[in-house]
């Protein structure tokens, strides 16, 4: 399983072969979306927090007499039924995190790799560079390569002139080889990998 690798003006100049284990296993869906939900449970900031009857202040005198107003027997203002009072079954701060096993983890990322190279959303690139931070550049870089829409580009290794370019772009992240996840891969509509973050991730994927 081959691709070609292209310039910057998205010119043939070569061409790269696939590890057919990383970029060619069958696309288990459910295992996707377990990671998908892993991913997003641990980005929860988990800090919501009401209070319980106990924890709210006064109610501390018996509103009106047990008997003989014609009302419900109540007991203390801070009851849920009365405003301001206690939450029932009140959301407290926890973590909502969960890992799925390390192999689980690794099959997720090589599914989502397989799924993009099976939607033909991958490009490889010699290499990626700007001369200059400008947002500008950045764009007419993406002009170039032809790609529109969520694009998610992998470096091998941090780039200043590139992360200054591409940063005010709502549409493009970049990321590096080494944090490729499933997450951004699904949400992305087109994958550019430099050669080398390539050769990274298959290494870092390799059984």
């Amino acid at each position: 399983m081959n691709i070609d690798i292209l310039d910057s003006g998205k010119n043939k100049v070569g061409d790269v072969e696939l590890d057919p284990s990383i970029f060619g296993t069958e696309v288990k869906k459910g295992l996707l979306h377990d990671m998908v939900v892993s991913q997003m449970a641990s980005r929860r900031a988990g800090t919501k927090s009401t209070k319980f009857r106990h924890e709210v202040r006064g109610g501390g005198a018996k509103p009106w007499a047990q008997k003989g107003t014609g009302r419900a027997r109540a007991g203390s203002k801070r009851s849920p039924i009365f405003r301001g009072g206690g939450v029932t079954f009140a959301p407290k701060p926890r973590d909502y995190s969960f890992k799925l096993p390390k192999k689980a983890r690794a099959a997720a990322l090589r599914c989502a790799l397989s799924a993009k190279i099976t939607d033909k959303a991958v490009m490889i690139i010699d290499k990626f560079e700007l001369s200059e931070p400008k947002t500008k550049q950045a764009v007419a870089a993406l002009s170039a390569l032809e790609l529109a829409g969520k694009t998610l580009i992998v470096l091998d290794e941090p780039n200043k002139n590139v992360a200054l370019g591409f940063r005010n772009i709502p549409s493009v992240k970049l990321i590096h080889a080494q944090g490729v996840n499933v997450y951004d891969l699904l949400y992305a509509d087109h994958v550019l990998m430099t050669e080398e973050s390539l050769a990274a991730i298959q290494e870092r994927l390799k059984k």
